[in-house]
């Protein structure tokens, strides 16, 4: 690894390193030191930037928001519809190692945050990212008739998803990703996406 990086490959390389340590070792380890050693870097130069627990716990969940929002930027799909809705909440599924290392990172700060008023904020944004993902697919799926356009004055608007609609998503998607997690790696896991499409099927059905 070079010696010197720019501030957005090191919050990089420190979030990518603080999960690895957070799934491997527990949350009570994600400390500025270990996470230097996981990181491969001094960790005098790693407190310059993350001088405290805190920070480098910050830096792994905007990692986290910021892969999750990517990703669903290249499954959307232009034209909207039910593919696009189905293509987005599929990031939300722990299909493949990545979705995976990224739910287990997401249900160990819910879990610690319980306990942990310090992780609450850590909670708080990723369960906000998950919910706007949510909404993001139901607008896409609205583009097939399936949900009502917001008055705006006579004017056309987009279609936009139904309050109840997108916190029932975001639990079925929510319980479909604890489900595949707690299943053995390497499991056939077709069944989540048939479950998605079933959901998915119902809304369009709705009035």
């Amino acid at each position: 690894m070079p010696r010197t990086v720019d501030l957005d490959d090191r919050r990089r390389i420190v979030g990518e390193a603080a999960w690895r340590v957070l799934v491997r070792d527990g949350p009570t380890e994600v400390s500025v030191r270990k996470v230097a050693a996981e990181a491969g870097l001094p960790p005098s130069s790693l407190r310059y930037t993350f001088p405290t627990q805190a920070s480098v716990r910050d830096a792994a969940v905007e990692l986290l928001v910021s892969r999750l929002r990517e990703r669903v930027d290249r499954a959307a799909d232009t034209t909207g519809g039910r593919d696009a809705a189905r293509a987005v909440l599929l990031e939300l599924l722990p299909l493949d190692d990545e979705r995976r290392a990224e739910m287990e990172v997401t249900v160990a700060f819910t879990a610690l945050a319980l306990t942990d008023p310090s992780l609450r904020t850590a909670h708080e944004q990723t369960h906000a990212a998950v919910r706007d993902v949510c909404a993001l697919a139901l607008v896409h799926l609205g583009t097939d008739g399936a949900a009502s356009p917001r008055p705006a004055g006579g004017a056309a608007s987009t279609p936009e998803p139904a309050h109840v609609d997108v916190e029932l998503t975001h639990a079925v998607v929510d319980g479909l990703a604890l489900h595949l997690l707690a299943q053995a790696v390497g499991t056939d896991a077709s069944w989540a996406v048939t479950a998605l499409d079933a959901h998915l099927a119902l809304l369009a059905l709705r009035p």
